[in-house]
C-alpha cells in the first residue's frame, strides 16, 4: 500500500509541476531545486514505510514505543519548534520590521525554562499518551479530557493554518503551481505520513529535518557574514540603508506599539510553549524522567542557536534583496526595491535569499528543508489532534473498553478530517504572516492548556468543577477574542473595524482562565471536590519520584 502511495505522490507532484509550467505569469521551473525536493519526499516516504512496519500498537503509534533517547527527542522537539513560522515567518518579520522581528524570535525561547524546571519530569512520570493524562490523573476523566481535547484541537488547527500557508507559498515558488493545489498536496502527504508511520515516522522526519535546517541556516548566516567581512555592524548598516523604514528598523515599537499588545504577546509565547499539545506529546516518547529532562536541555540549546542564526538571515535578506541586484534576480516589477512586495510574500524572504547566495542548488536544498520543516510539524500537529479525539474522547469518554485497534482506527480517521480542515483554512488564510498566526496559537495554548496542566500538578485545592469551568472560560475567551480581533474580524472577514482592538488576547484570556479556575475551585465543597483534593498527595509522589509510571527510574 505504501509503495503504491509513494509512486502516486511523486506522479501527483510531477504532473502538477509540469502542468503549471506554462501558466502565464509563473516563474520558470527550477529543475535542480525540484529534483532535490523530490529526493527528500522519496526519503521521508521511505522512513514512513519503515516506521509503518514497526508500528503495531497504540503505544507505538502515539509514543514510538517510548524508545527515543533524550538527545534524539531533543532534536525532534527542536524540530517541532523550528516550524514554518520560525524559519519562514520570523525571517519574514525581521525582513519587514527589523529589530522587532528579532525580539519576536527571542521571545519564543522564554518558555523553555518553564518546561525544563516545572514540567518535563512530571509530564513523563504522570502521562501516557497526551497531556490530558496528567490533568485527569486526579480529576474527572470525562470533564477534563473533553476540555483538553477542545483546547488541543483549537491550538492544532490554528498552528496548522500557519504551516499550510508556508507550504503553499513555498511550493508555489518552487513549482510555479497554484497556491490552492500546493496546499492540497501538502495535506495529502501529511495524511500519508501520520496515518501509516505514526509517532516513529514523525520523530525521525523531525530529527532529519532539524539537522538539515540547522545546517542550511548556518550556511546562509555564514555566507551573509562572509560578504560583510564577518562584521555585524556592516550588515546592520547595509540593512538600514536598503530598507524603506531606514534607521527605524533598529528601533523597538514598530511592530507592537502599545504595551498591552507587547505584554500579551510575551505572555502567549512564554506560557503557550508549555501548552502546545504536539510538543508535550514528545515527553512520552522517552524511557524515563531523566531522559525527558535531557530532551529539554538539548532542545533549548538547538532552539537558542537557531534564533541567533535566523536574526542574521533576516537582516541579510534586507541587505541582499532590497537592491537593484535583488530586483534583477526577481525579474519582477514588484520586486524588493524600497521594501516592495516579495514574490510569495514576506514569508519567502529567506527562500529568495538562499537563491541569491547559493544559486539553484542551494535554493533546492533550502526549499526541501523548508518543506521538510512544514511536513514534520504538520505531522506532529495532526498526530496531537488525532490523539485528542481518539485517546482522550473516544477511548476515555465514549468507549473506555475500546481496544488498541479501535483507538488507532479512530485516530487515522481523525487524521484525514484534520487534514481536510487544515487545507481549507490554509487556503482561507493565504495572506497572513505565518509567525503572527502561530503567535495566536500560542495565545490559545497559554489560555486553555497551560493553566489546567500547571495547576493540576502544583495546586492541591484544584477541583474538577473549577478546572472544567475555568478552563473553558479561558478557551472560549481566547478563541472569541482572536475572531473579534483585527486579524480575523478585519483582514479575513472583511469588516471595517475590529470589535476587540488587540491582535493578541493572552493577557486577558490567561487571566480569565486562572481566575476562573481558582474561584470555582475554592467555592466547590462537593463530595467530588474532596476526592479530587485527597488524591493530590499520591499524584505528587508519583510526579516527583516516577513510582508507578512506565519506565519508573527517574534519577
Amino acid at each position: 500500500m505504501l509503495r503504491l502511495l509513494f509512486f502516486i505522490s511523486l506522479t501527483f507532484i510531477s504532473l502538477f509541476a509540469a502542468g503549471d509550467a506554462s501558466f502565464e505569469g509563473k516563474r520558470d521551473l527550477n529543475i535542480s531545486a525540484i529534483a532535490m525536493f523530490l529526493v527528500f519526499i522519496a526519503g521521508t516516504l521511505g522512513i514512513t514505510y519503515w516506521a509503518a512496519k514497526k508500528t503495531r500498537s497504540a503505544n507505538d503509534f502515539y509514543t514510538a514505543g517510548g524508545g527515543i533517547t533524550g538527545f534524539q527527542n531533543g532534536l525532534a522537539i527542536a524540530g517541532d519548534y523550528m516550524s514554518a513560522a520560525a524559519f519562514l515567518g520570523v525571517s519574514g518579520l525581521i525582513y519587514m520590521n527589523g529589530y522587532d522581528g528579532v525580539i519576536y524570535a527571542v521571545s519564543f525561547l522564554v518558555g523553555w525554562p518553564i518546561i525544563l524546571f516545572f514540567m518535563a519530569e512530571k509530564l513523563r512520570n504522570l502521562g501516557k499518551f497526551t497531556f490530558a493524562d496528567i490533568a485527569a490523573y486526579r480529576l474527572g476523566q470525562k470533564e477534563i479530557r473533553t476540555l483538553a481535547a477542545f483546547g488541543s484541537l483549537s491550538v492544532v488547527i490554528l498552528y496548522l493554518i500557519a504551516q499550510m500557508v508556508g507550504a503553499g507559498k513555498l511550493i508555489q515558488i518552487l513549482f510555479g503551481m497554484d497556491y490552492e493545489y500546493a496546499v492540497f498536496m501538502v495535506g495529502a502527504l501529511m495524511i500519508i505520513y501520520v496515518t501509516f508511520g505514526g509517532m516513529l515516522a514523525t520523530t525521525w522526519v523531525q530529527i532529519i529535518k532539524a539537522v538539515l535546517l540547522l545546517s542550511g541556516v548556518s550556511f546562509m548566516a555564514f555566507m551573509v557574514l562572509w560578504h560583510f567581512g564577518f562584521n555585524f555592524e556592516s550588515l546592520a548598516s547595509q540593512a538600514v540603508e536598503h530598507h524603506n523604514k531606514g534607521e527605524d528598523i533598529l528601533k523597538p515599537g514598530g511592530f507592537l506599539s502599545d504595551p498591552i499588545s507587547a505584554i500579551s504577546l510575551g505572555m502567549a509565547l512564554m506560557l503557550g510553549t508549555a501548552g502546545l499539545p504536539h510538543v508535550l506529546m514528545r515527553f512520552f516518547t522517552v524511557g524515563n524522567a531523566k531522559e525527558a529532562r535531557k530532551s529539554v536541555v538539548y532542545a533549548t540549546g538547538f532552539v537558542a542557536y537557531f534564533w541567533i542564526i535566523i536574526s542574521i538571515v533576516g537582516l541579510g535578506a534586507i541587505a541582499f534583496l532590497n537592491t537593484a541586484d535583488g530586483a534583477q534576480y526577481m525579474n519582477d516589477a514588484k520586486a524588493y526595491l524600497d521594501g516592495g512586495t516579495l514574490f510569495g510574500g514576506s514569508n519567502m524572504a529567506s527562500v529568495h535569499l538562499s537563491h541569491m547566495l547559493g544559486g539553484n542548488a542551494f535554493l533546492g536544498f533550502i526549499s526541501a528543508v523548508a518543506f521538510a520543516t512544514i511536513l514534520a510539524v504538520v505531522s506532529g500537529l495532526t498526530l496531537a489532534g488525532a490523539s485528542a479525539i481518539s485517546h482522550d474522547i473516544y477511548a476515555n469518554v465514549i468507549n473506555p473498553k475500546a481496544s488498541d485497534e479501535q483507538v488507532v482506527k479512530i485516530s487515522k480517521i481523525t487524521v484525514i478530517i484534520v487534514g481536510i480542515v487544515g487545507v481549507s483554512l490554509g487556503i482561507a488564510f493565504e495572506s497572513q504572516n505565518i509567525a503572527y498566526m502561530v503567535g495566536l496559537a500560542f495565545g490559545i495554548a497559554a489560555s486553555a492548556n497551560f493553566p489546567i496542566l500547571f495547576l493540576s500538578i502544583y495546586w492541591s485545592k484544584l477541583t474538577t468543577r473549577g478546572a472544567f469551568i475555568g478552563g473553558f472560560m479561558g478557551l472560549i475567551t481566547a478563541v472569541a477574542l482572536v475572531i473579534l480581533g483585527p486579524n480575523v474580524w478585519v483582514q479575513i472577514l472583511g469588516n471595517e473595524k475590529a470589535i476587540f482592538p488587540y491582535a493578541h488576547p493572552a493577557l486577558f484570556s490567561v487571566s480569565v482562565a486562572f481566575i476562573g479556575i481558582w474561584f470555582f475551585s475554592i467555592i466547590d465543597n462537593s463530595k467530588r471536590a474532596k476526592e479530587d483534593r485527597s488524591k493530590f498527595k499520591a499524584q505528587n509522589i508519583r510526579a516527583n519520584t516516577g513510582i508507578g509510571s512506565a519506565g519508573a527510574v527517574s534519577h
